[in-house]
């Protein structure tokens, strides 16, 4: 995979880590919120803030001390 599309990817995946913060937010504005739901939510947010990190490692090349 190349630089330019790691970097799309990248920002794909930041658009949808912020579309999961506005659901989650619209979830608990509810006056009766779906728990699972919202939990299924944070959870797949943070598998994706996890693979966010892990792209972004891959762009930084490796320095030899």
């Amino acid at each position: 995979m190349d630089e330019a599309q790691t970097k799309a990817q990248l920002e794909a995946m930041r658009i949808e880590h912020r579309d999961l913060d506005d659901a989650i937010a619209a979830l608990a504005a509810k006056p009766v919120p779906d728990q699972l739901q919202m939990a299924r939510l944070k959870k797949r947010k943070l598998r994706l803030r996890d693979e966010i990190a892990a792209r972004e490692d891959m762009l930084i090349p490796d320095i030899i001390a």
